[in-house]
């Protein structure tokens, strides 16, 4: 399938690791030019090799940046001025009790995970319009829908990325413009895949032996029994960057693999 992302240019931001990553890998893999963002330049400057090891042909370019700070995102900005694809993915979590979230967590977490995306389609979204093609993702979370309450403010800003991705859809009316949000469920990234092997050696069992139980016990609802690959997530992401899913618009599309128990 051509995917007619040739010559496309696009930011992933948080594209150093994960989801991220992939996504950037694949659409590197497809043609389009790739601006990968990390926080630091090392970080970019490994992040351009993998891909480059997988993808010879890969036109990328990096940018370091950490979205705690709108300087910094005007950096981004400032460096490039023309974005054909926006993907906003970059994100933190953490578990922690409710009654431990002090403000100063919440107001981090609701810069990083929310304003960063605020500050960037609010930049490029002119000028996908003025051109009169352009896609803009929200990377978020089925903890979007379902509030863990390990994490709730990590959940509440995930529904904030879908609201606030549904809303800037409403000002692409008729236009070639797309804005959707991706809803990852349980994800094997690089974070996850540590967690399970510090678990194993824990308790001495293998990783499988781990992921068994987690589905068993924390994600019973989901109907893949398994943790999704980050290429899984971002086979989604590739696709709803290109001209071929110009129909699809204002959607909050999960690749959860079923822990949502909802038909909708």
């Amino acid at each position: 399938m051509d995917t007619q992302l040739k010559d496309k240019i696009a930011l992933v931001t948080g594209s150093t690791a994960g989801i991220g990553l992939a996504i950037a890998t694949g659409l590197a893999a497809e043609g389009a030019q790739v601006i990968i963002n990390g926080r630091t330049k090392a970080r970019v400057e490994e992040a351009i090799s993998a891909i480059q090891k997988k993808v010879p042909k890969a036109n990328l370019l990096g940018v370091e940046a950490d979205f705690s700070s709108k300087e910094e995102v005007n950096k981004i900005v400032s460096k490039f001025s023309n974005v054909d694809i926006l993907v906003n993915n970059v994100g933190i979590f953490e578990p922690k009790d409710f009654v431990d979230i002090p403000d100063e967590d919440w107001i981090r977490f609701f810069e990083v995970n929310v304003l960063s995306g605020v500050r960037l389609s609010r930049a490029y979204l002119p000028s996908m319009l003025k051109k009169n093609w352009g896609r803009i993702l929200f990377i978020s979370s089925e903890s979007g829908i379902q509030i863990p309450n390990e994490m709730i403010h990590y959940g509440v800003t995930k529904s904030a990325q879908i609201s606030l991705g549904r809303g800037i859809a409403e000002l692409t009316k008729g236009t070639n413009v797309t804005v959707n949000s991706i809803l990852p469920g349980p994800t094997r990234s690089e974070g996850v895949e540590g967690f399970l092997e510090d678990l194993a050696k824990q308790q001495n069992v293998s990783t499988s032996t781990v992921e068994k139980e987690f589905f068993k016990n924390a994600r019973p609802t989901s109907l893949l029994q398994r943790f999704a690959t980050v290429e899984e997530v971002a086979n989604l992401a590739v696709y709803l960057s290109s001209p071929l899913s110009s129909a699809t618009n204002g959607a909050a599309l999960r690749v959860d693999g079923g822990v949502v128990k909802s038909a909708f």
